[in-house]
């Protein structure tokens, strides 16, 4: 925006028309800045989580991102700025870390996917308004153009904590607690269930006997997480690390972040235009992902989707290096094929990496398991944000590759279907505690024969069920 680089940029007479610029190394750091605060927030989130509780930890999250936009918001200077994102970063860090963690332990198994999948909906939610906002701003004279976008997280951040004084707490973060009593209430609550009932009875009973199976394990440290043995730990904490670093490195946040440069630069007339559109497919096709988690199942989205967006990314790098984007036809296919890629990440690998990450660790280190992959999550965020302006920009020490990007994405894709095949369990229908199961007793490849073996064995007993009745 004008007003911000006249407020933040810096002045070079030498510029034809509007003569404020922001060089690539200062563009890095304001946008990857806030990441690095999101890496600290989320690696702390499993103590705070732990000590405080789901909901709390939540509450405070939202205090302290709401310290941050009134820092960015009220700032004169570039340092101010930057560090009101960090601050800002920490705040979205604890938050990203629990509330995905906070779902998977309060939701029915049956339902449990779609609910996480919200998680990821309403991402692409905020990312809508805030295109809209922007687009709306603009070209506003004054600094309100920027400190009205960004003031108004503060909002959407009280809805947030104050909803959550309404909510029950995590029925297993009670029983971690000891708190029995308060977990059957939580349990009633969820399931809209009697407190009473026999249901409540072996769901209560189901979490209390692995949690006391963990406990004989004895505390839980950091190190813990990484342990070779017959559950697997090692392998389940990784998993959930790599699935977080891949879901960064499909390149999505490219477009999110510098769409509007980007498509400027490949010759857009009103690139705030195209980053709406953008993020209305992201929107909108993260919708079906909430039927297809537990129709399809979490592996086949994530390999499919995986290698959809290879073949799109590929598409838009070889047009933009045969074709140049400055041509309306080569503009076209760029901007389609970038909402197909868009839309494949929405639907699978967007909701889903967060939903393998919350359900694939056991109790007792769940939540250091989760921070540490929301940590990787953040940290490829911030290794993308900071090194993209060098590798899209011209001039002097910037590599230029403008469309040829594309080549990189769509490379680190291919991997993505790679890193599916030979390490994402199918989880779809089992409860957390079942999951535990899956991962003792099978391989990666073997869970979806056994997802088949599950399904085989329950039509057969619903069908015995219609006969006997």
């Amino acid at each position: 925006m004008d007003s911000w680089l006249r407020r933040f940029g810096t002045f070079d007479s030498t510029l034809t028309g509007f003569q404020y610029y922001i060089p690539s190394s200062t563009k890095s750091v304001v946008v990857s800045i806030m990441a690095v605060g999101e890496f600290g927030g989320a690696l702390l989130s499993s103590p705070v989580a732990d000590s405080i509780g789901r909901r709390y930890a939540i509450m405070l999250g939202c205090l302290v991102l709401s310290v941050g936009v009134a820092m960015q918001t009220g700032a004169e200077g570039l340092g101010v700025f930057i560090a009101g994102r960090v601050v800002g970063g920490f705040g979205i860090g604890l938050v990203s870390g629990v509330v995905p963690m906070f779902q998977s332990e309060c939701a029915p198994k049956w339902i449990r996917g779609t609910v996480v999948a919200g998680y990821q909906w309403f991402i692409t939610i905020g990312i809508l308004i805030a295109n809209i906002v922007n687009n709306a701003t603009k070209d506003f004279s004054d600094d309100s153009a920027f400190r009205i976008p960004i003031g108004v997280q503060i909002a959407f951040s009280a809805v947030l904590a104050f909803g959550m004084f309404f909510l029950p707490e995590s029925p297993r973060w009670l029983v971690k607690k000891g708190d029995n009593a308060g977990a059957r209430k939580a349990l009633a609550r969820l399931n809209a269930a009697d407190a009473d009932s026999a249901e409540l009875d072996v769901e209560l009973k189901e979490i209390t006997d692995a949690f006391e199976a963990e406990l004989a394990l004895g505390e839980s440290t950091y190190a813990d997480c990484f342990k070779h043995n017959d559950r697997k730990v090692r392998l389940r904490t990784l998993t959930g690390i790599a699935i977080q670093g891949f879901q960064q490195l499909t390149g999505v946040n490219f477009i999110f972040y510098y769409g509007t440069t980007f498509f400027k630069q490949a010759g857009f007339s009103d690139s705030f235009v195209i980053s709406m559109i953008t993020s209305s497919v992201n929107m909108l096709t993260t919708i079906p992902s909430f039927y297809l988690i537990e129709k399809v199942g979490r592996r086949k989205l994530l390999f499919w989707g995986a290698v959809v967006m290879c073949v799109c990314e590929y598409i838009v790098a070889i047009v933009g290096v045969t074709v140049g984007t400055s041509n309306q036809s080569a503009q076209i296919v760029l901007v389609v094929f970038v909402c197909i890629y868009i839309a494949a990440f929405a639907s699978t690998w967007g909701p889903i990496a967060w939903v393998v990450l919350n359900e694939i660790n056991p109790l007792n280190i769940r939540a250091k398991s989760v921070s540490m992959g929301t940590a990787s999550n953040w940290f490829w965020n911030f290794l993308i944000g900071f090194v993209t302006p060098y590798l899209v920009d011209s001039g002097a020490g910037n590599a230029d590759l403008g469309s040829k990007v594309f080549f990189i994405w769509g490379t680190t894709c291919f991997f993505c279907a790679v890193f599916v095949y030979f390490f994402i369990y199918e989880t779809k229908g089992l409860s957390l505690e079942e999951v535990d199961d899956l991962y003792i007793n099978y391989s990666a490849i073997e869970s979806i024969k056994v997802d088949i073996k599950r399904h085989a064995d329950a039509e057969v007993n619903a069908s015995k069920f219609v006969q006997a009745n």
